[in-house]
């Protein structure tokens, strides 16, 4: 359990200057997030809180496809990204840098060439295959024009995965793996998500997949039936239906590509098949943008009080509010049987108005609201109230404990 009065969460009233959205204003106003210049963010301990809650999720389905953790490093040699020519495709958003011996390197802005320069290195035979390797890492990208918070940033957290497999057919397999994990990603996280056929893009292969959230400051957009529901790339007429389509902006929350040999062939990552001949790895990328995910997830999950966290990444599972100081003991011990089910709790124990304390705790937007006051004193009684529903109910101590 964490009390109110020593836990570093800086709340405030008032919207700050430049936020351009729901959720970027939420993320600033609950001290999630503390704006360090455009597109640069610090992750105050309530926003780490939350970011963590996403990677165990996203860890979790990883390592049921079979994928295997690894972490690449931030600085990458230039020369890589010149073998394969996307030091010409990324220019515009790429940070150079270069070391006091001359050596030009850059940020890395995605791991692409890396991941494949490693698979060189260490994949010799198809008896090695098929690999899928992955991480949680720091981007960055000289953007144009940072927005929207964390939706478009300079630095950002992703989960990239590569899969090296032996031939077409073994792609398509850790392929089909990769998007059924996405769909119990964006799941868990609360998310009501579009699946979509995209264009590859700079990042190369035949074949992708756009996960997408609907948005009014998504910076993609698709075209929506109001009749059947289903989504196209293109306006017009419903193929399923007939009706009109109307535009729908989305939020891009996911990524995956068959990338095929565009890496390999450049990068000599070739193997041994059973007959001894030497074939280029056929490779898949699939791509989280894990930080985006925060902001997405509350610009979906609102209301005007503030943010409704889904139960899976919610940095607390109750907060109680505690209205009379005499009652923290009690607080304490039910917090304990609350966490002894898992799940951490807040204690408001600050000595201030029963107003403040309620508007903070709806801004916070975490799932139980616990509240000892008046009913508490009269009947020993908590008042529990749903923070998506405003459901609310009087019970026991042991009864609120088991409802959390």
């Amino acid at each position: 359990m964490e009390l109110r009065s020593q836990t570093f969460i800086p709340t405030t009233k008032e919207t700050p200057k430049g936020a351009e959205a729901v959720s970027h204003a939420l993320s600033l106003r609950a001290g999630l997030l503390h704006m360090v210049s455009a597109g640069i963010y610090t992750y105050l301990p309530l926003g780490y809180k939350v970011l963590r809650n996403i990677e165990e999720i996203v860890r979790g389905r990883m390592e049921q496809t079979g994928a295997q953790e690894l972490f690449m490093p931030a600085l990458q040699p230039l020369e890589l990204w010149q073998k394969t020519g996307r030091d010409k495709d990324l220019e515009e958003v790429m940070l150079h840098v270069q070391d006091r011996k001359g050596r030009k390197l850059c940020l890395g802005p995605t791991h692409e060439e890396l991941i494949t320069e490693i698979a060189s290195k260490y994949i010799s035979s198809y008896k090695q295959l098929p690999v899928t390797l992955y991480q949680i890492q720091t981007k960055y990208r000289d953007e144009m024009r940072p927005r929207f918070g964390l939706v478009r940033g300079c630095e950002f957290m992703m989960k990239d995965a590569y899969s090296f497999d032996a031939d077409e057919s073994g792609l398509n397999a850790s392929y089909e793996k990769m998007l059924d994990a996405y769909q119990k990603i964006f799941t868990e996280c609360g998310l009501e998500y579009v699946v979509s056929e995209a264009d590859p893009g700079a990042m190369g292969g035949n074949v992708s997949h756009e996960f997408m959230v609907p948005a009014e400051i998504g910076e993609d957009m698709l075209y929506a039936c109001a009749g059947c529901g289903l989504y196209a790339r293109e306006a017009g007429q419903c193929e399923h239906c007939g009706q009109a389509l109307s535009e729908s902006r989305m939020i891009e929350i996911g990524h995956v590509f068959k990338l095929g040999t565009k890496y390999s062939v450049p990068l000599q990552a070739t193997f041994l098949d059973q007959h001894g001949k030497r074939n280029p790895l056929v490779m898949g990328c699939y791509g989280i943008g894990v930080s985006r995910l925060l902001s997405a997830i509350i610009e979906t999950n609102h209301d005007e009080k503030g943010i409704i966290w889904p139960a899976r990444v919610s940095p607390y599972r109750a907060v109680i509010v505690v209205l009379n100081q005499e009652f923290i003991p009690q607080a304490r011990r039910l917090a304990e049987r609350i966490e002894t089910g898992g799940g951490s709790v807040l204690i408001d124990d600050r000595n201030e108005s029963a107003g403040v304390k309620f508007r903070d705790a709806q801004l916070l937007g975490i799932p139980r609201i616990l509240v000892m006051g008046r009913t508490f004193a009269d009947r020993k009684e908590i008042e529990v109230e749903s923070r998506a529903d405003g459901e609310r109910s009087a019970m026991s101590p042991d009864a609120a404990a088991e409802h959390v």
